[in-house]
């Protein structure tokens, strides 16, 4: 899979932020990258239906937020354990 077309259009390779989580495609930080990006489109779409000017698919912003999330945390742990004491 091309990491650009990921990047720049992750809802129409993935149906939910969930899959990229998982796709083994992609290291930990392209992933982060991809649901970044993601997070950004999903914010623009909250806000152009709060302004009613909405009416494509809906937004995903909590879905990608958790994936986000969840990433970062699993980022973390692993940056602690490379951690030499």
């Amino acid at each position: 899979m091309d990491f650009e077309k990921a990047l720049l259009n992750s809802a129409a390779i993935y149906h939910h932020p969930d899959e990229v989580e998982y796709d083994s495609s992609w290291t930990l930080t392209q992933k982060l990258t991809i649901l970044q990006r993601w997070e950004l489109d999903a914010r623009e779409l909250e806000t152009a239906e709060e302004e009613n000017m909405g009416g494509g698919a809906p937004s995903l912003f909590r879905e990608v937020c958790l994936a986000l999330h969840e990433l970062e945390f699993a980022k973390a742990r692993h940056e602690r354990r490379l951690i030499v004491c």
